[in-house]
C-alpha cells in the first residue's frame, strides 16, 4: 500500500511539474520587449553645457520648481561621481535588468490583461533607498545606485535589515511589488488580519509573477530569517491566537508585525531572532492556503474581504 501512495504521489508531482514547464512556455512566448535608457550613464557622460538638452530630453528627472544651480552642481559633485562609477561597474550592461523584468512583464501581462508593458529608465537618487524604484503612468523608474551590494561601502550607516535588500537579484521582486499596488486595494479594515492579508495578496501575485525568485527574495528575507519563520510558523500563529491581535486595531501592531524592522516585537526573548514583518509572511501563507481550497480566480481574491477569505482558508501552521 506504502508504495501504491508514493506512486500516486509521484504520478501527481510529475503532472504538476509538466502543466507548470507548459505554462511556463506560453507565458515565455508573449511578445514583449523591454525597452531600457540609461539616463544613469547618460547623466555621467554628459557636461554642464549639455543641461538644456538633458532638460529637454528627460524633463521627469528634472522637476520645475528645482533651479539650474542645483544640477549644475551634480556636474562635479565628487559623491555624485563615486556613484555613478559604481553602477557603472556594478551594471555595465542592461544584461541584470532586460531578462528579469522581461519575464516579469511577460508574467504580469498574462495573469492581467490590462497590463501596459512600461519604458524603463535607469538613473541615481544619493542612495535613496526608501524610493528604490518608481512607476507612473507608462514608466518606470530603477534607482540603481540602490542595487550596489547589501555590503557596499556607499551603504556604511544603513541598518542591515535594510541592506539585506539592497542588491541586483531584488531588482525585479521590487519592481514586482511596485505593479502590485495596481491590482491589490488597500483594506479599508483598520486590523491586524486586513493588514496581513493585504501583504499576502501582493506575495502571492508576487509568487505567480516571479516563479523563478527563491521565497526569501520575495519578502525581502536572507535564507536563514525564511527558515527561521517556516520552523515558527506554529509558535507565531499561536501567539497571535492566544494575544487575541488578528482582529485588533491597535496602532501598534503594524510596528511590531507588519512594517520593515530589523525584528518582530513578540516582546519575549527570541524578537532578536525573529525577521521584520513576520506578519506579511503569515497572511501570505494564509493567502495560499485560500487558493490551494477555493476554486477562486485571481479577480475574486482581489475582491475577497479580509475576513471571508481567513475563514475560507482553512489555514492551519505548518508543524
Amino acid at each position: 500500500m506504502q508504495r501504491f501512495l508514493l506512486a500516486i504521489l509521484f504520478v501527481f508531482l510529475v503532472v504538476g511539474c509538466r502543466s507548470d514547464s507548459k505554462l511556463e512556455k506560453e507565458i515565455g512566448q508573449l511578445p514583449i520587449e523591454v525597452d531600457i535608457t540609461r539616463f544613469d550613464k547618460v547623466f555621467a557622460a554628459a557636461s554642464v553645457d549639455e543641461l538644456p538638452r538633458l532638460k529637454q530630453e528627460f524633463p521627469m528627472f528634472f522637476p520645475k520648481q528645482y533651479a539650474d544651480s542645483i544640477w549644475e552642481k551634480r556636474f562635479s559633485d565628487t559623491l555624485q561621481q563615486g556613484l555613478n562609477r559604481e553602477v557603472a561597474r556594478v551594471f555595465p550592461s542592461e544584461e541584470k535588468l532586460e531578462e528579469p523584468l522581461r519575464s516579469l512583464f511577460q508574467h504580469i501581462s498574462y495573469y492581467f490583461d490590462d497590463f501596459d508593458p512600461p519604458t524603463v529608465f535607469t538613473t541615481t537618487s544619493d542612495v535613496d533607498y526608501q524610493t528604490k524604484v518608481l512607476i507612473a503612468d507608462s514608466l518606470l523608474i530603477v534607482e540603481l545606485d540602490t542595487y550596489l551590494g547589501s555590503d557596499h561601502f556607499y551603504y556604511e550607516g544603513i541598518s542591515q535589515y535594510i541592506t539585506a535588500t539592497m542588491r541586483p537579484a531584488m531588482i525585479a521582486s521590487d519592481v514586482a511589488t511596485a505593479y502590485t499596488r495596481k491590482y491589490v486595494a488597500v483594506p479599508r479594515e483598520r486590523t491586524l488580519l486586513a493588514k496581513m492579508l493585504y501583504f499576502g495578496k501582493e506575495l502571492y501575485l508576487k509568487d505567480l509573477w516571479l516563479p523563478n525568485t527563491p521565497d526569501a527574495d520575495k519578502i525581502g528575507y536572507t535564507e536563514e530569517q525564511l527558515a527561521w519563520a517556516q520552523d515558527n510558523e506554529i509558535f507565531i500563529w499561536s501567539y497571535f491566537i492566544e494575544n487575541e491581535l488578528l482582529y485588533s486595531t491597535d496602532a501598534k501592531l503594524p510596528g511590531r508585525f507588519i512594517n520593515p524592522a530589523p525584528f518582530s516585537k513578540f516582546q519575549l526573548e527570541l524578537d532578536n531572532e525573529s525577521p521584520g514583518m513576520i506578519g506579511r509572511y503569515i497572511g501570505w501563507q494564509i493567502v495560499r492556503s485560500y487558493m490551494d481550497k477555493n476554486e477562486a480566480s485571481l479577480e475574486e481574491l482581489m475582491a475577497i474581504p479580509a475576513e471571508e477569505l481567513f475563514n475560507k482558508s482553512k489555514y492551519k501552521p505548518k508543524r
